[in-house]
């Protein structure tokens, strides 16, 4: 033992001062702590917060006949939830162990006490803590929030998109955003532009799916007076607007492919002539581009040119569906109610919680957008103060059964362990010792585990 203070803390709850002794200098790669009662365990709890406890649940009753290790077990989960707790019972005791485990305690030890046995379980027990501490900074770091300025997201799924945003923005390369409608398409080419050295000039879009064929041109491109009846003024085009900033073609492939061979030189030259004129004019202009359609299956069908493709897709980033992004959901819903209710209906207050299930477990195939759609129409027409599933009027109804489970911990947890105890099984032909030290836990806690899941040994 050492009184290193960079060690991780382990305090030792037990009133046998022999088996003190022993347990304190046994464990040299932590520094223990050692309480004889619960004001002592949780006094030492409140000057060392230690990630690991092990714990006596034999320890004397009080005056009043309450069982101190129970009530030990239930205040330091109450002062701090996280810690992982072993509790140590003597010969005879495992029903008290089980109950502790119900409780919140992290695993059980019988006495008397194997010290190497013991020293497995506590070193699983402080991994699994540094684990989840690290998961929970993760998840404030980058879980739940604004990502790339205005676009929220919690899933890593869009954390890796945005990453992938912020490195390519300060490159002058055209950049094509692959995604179904309604992922966000427009704010991330946004957010290309804002990241760049060109957030200051003009960012401007254009729909390429919803102007028609014979004005598309002149929207791109511009015109001359005169160039065709009703051309009473010289018009610059969307590329020359967006001089020295960015200009965002959505849906680029529903360009015709003759406006495509026009948009291709300038992509190579870097210059372009308005319909009417005959004097190339030079234009600084990067290219952001996307669409929701497979252009690979339409360069092989000659619907989209291949040359064109290359010029506007230096850099492709493929943007997940709601589907594909868990919890994002119900995130976006949260903020979408709050952001209604304060526009349309300022009695509605929130979610309730049978929406947020049905959100969770229902697919959006319109994306975002839907999301957005259909939450606004919940808002205005909630009658409580708060919104629930009938609200949102999702088809299909009540989430399924399927839904239901993968979001419950204990289910999804039970599979888990199922597949980890097989494994160990088998790697260990069936020794229940060798499945334990393998799994990083008891014997008697693979026992409980194989009689608790109806697994045969």
């Amino acid at each position: 033992m050492t009184d290193t203070p960079d060690l991780p803390v382990l305090l030792i709850v037990e009133d046998d001062e022999g088996l003190q002794r022993q347990l304190k200098w046994a464990y040299e790669g932590y520094r223990v702590i050692i309480a004889g009662d619960r004001a002592q365990a949780i006094e030492q709890l409140r000057a060392h917060e230690p990630a690991v406890v092990t714990l006596d649940l034999g320890l004397p009753p009080d005056a009043d006949g309450t069982a101190e290790g129970f009530a030990t077990l239930s205040a330091i989960l109450a002062l701090k939830p996280d810690t992982k707790i072993i509790v140590a019972s003597g010969h005879g005791a495992r029903e008290s162990a089980l109950k502790a485990i119900a409780l919140g305690a992290y695993d059980f030890y019988r006495k008397p006490v194997d010290i190497d046995e013991l020293g497995l379980i506590v070193a699983r027990a402080f991994h699994l803590h540094a684990i989840e501490c690290e998961n929970r900074l993760l998840e404030e770091q980058g879980g739940g929030g604004a990502v790339l300025g205005t676009l929220l997201s919690g899933a890593p799924e869009m954390l890796k998109v945005a990453r992938t945003i912020e490195r390519v923005a300060g490159a002058d390369v055209s950049v094509m955003l692959l995604g179904a409608s309604g992922t966000g398409k427009e704010l991330l080419a946004r957010a290309v532009h804002d990241k760049s050295p060109r957030a200051k000039r003009e960012f401007v879009a254009i729909n390429c799916a919803a102007i028609p064929e014979n004005l598309l041109e002149a929207e791109l491109f511009g015109y001359e007076r005169g160039a065709f009846t009703g051309a009473v003024k010289t018009t610059p085009g969307k590329i020359e607007l967006a001089q020295g900033g960015t200009l965002f073609l959505d849906e680029v492939g529903d360009i015709p492919l003759p406006l495509q061979v026009k948009l291709l030189r300038f992509l190579q030259e870097r210059v372009i002539e308005r319909i009417g004129g005959r004097s190339p004019i030079a234009v600084d202009t990067r290219i952001v581009c996307a669409t929701h359609q497979d252009l690979d299956a339409m360069q092989a069908d000659g619907r989209f040119r291949e040359d064109l493709y290359y010029r506007l897709a230096e850099i492709v980033v493929k943007i997940p569906s709601l589907a594909e992004r868990p919890g994002d959901a119900v995130l976006l819903a949260r903020h979408f109610a709050s952001r209604f209710a304060r526009e349309l209906n300022p009695k509605v207050q929130g979610l309730g919680s049978d929406a947020l299930a049905a959100i969770d477990a229902y697919p959006w195939p319109g994306n975002v957008r839907e999301l957005e759609n259909r939450l606004k129409r919940a808002i205005i027409m909630a009658d409580g103060k708060t919104v629930g599933a009938s609200d949102l009027d999702l088809p299909g109804g009540r989430p399924s059964e399927e839904a239901a489970i993968a979001i419950n911990l204990r289910a999804a947890r039970e599979v888990a362990d199922r597949r980890a105890i097989r494994q160990a099984m088998t790697r260990t032909e069936n020794n229940i010792s060798g499945a334990a030290k393998l799994l990083g836990i008891s014997r008697p806690t693979l026992y409980d585990l194989l009689k608790q899941y109806h697994l045969q040994t």
